[in-house]
């Protein structure tokens, strides 16, 4: 199981991230654009160049973003980041959603991306947002 934070602003999420950048060095393992996503956001709306999700190693752990979507609550001062755990299993992520949202509120179901992973979150009854996911193996993945 692994634990990141993960980021959430309103249309400077690029901005944030190459100032992180700069201070921890590194390279991006992953940087999206909801643009790059099939149906999402179309040309010339102003949202395709809003990031969807970026991946920044540091030290040990990853440093994750997006700006704000549909899937999240008006961005506001404690409520823009969630706690990314990854896990091996559907199983385990479905176990982990349940027991987090338990009291909370499921704000995306578990289910199957296009990305390749199978992906929920929810807010725990502190206001917590929490992101689960594990790897889909290549034949379960949905098609783009």
């Amino acid at each position: 199981m692994t634990l990141n934070t993960y980021l959430i602003f309103d249309g400077d999420c690029r901005e944030a991230f190459e100032f992180y950048r700069s201070v921890f060095g590194g390279e991006y393992e992953v940087f999206t654009t909801f643009g790059d996503v099939p149906d999402h956001a179309p040309a010339g709306d102003d949202r395709a160049e809003r990031i969807m999700h970026v991946a920044l190693p540091v030290c040990d752990s990853v440093l994750m973003g997006s700006d704000t979507s549909s899937f999240n609550p008006p961005l506001a001062v404690g409520n823009n980041f969630s706690i990314s755990v990854a896990v091996e299993s559907r199983e385990q992520a479905d176990e982990l959603h349940a027991g987090l949202a338990a009291g909370g509120a499921v704000t995306m179901p578990m289910e199957g991306t296009f990305w390749g992973s199978y992906f929920g979150m929810c807010t725990d009854r502190f206001d917590v947002n929490w992101m689960l996911s594990c790897p889909l193996p290549a034949k379960e993945a949905p098609a783009p």
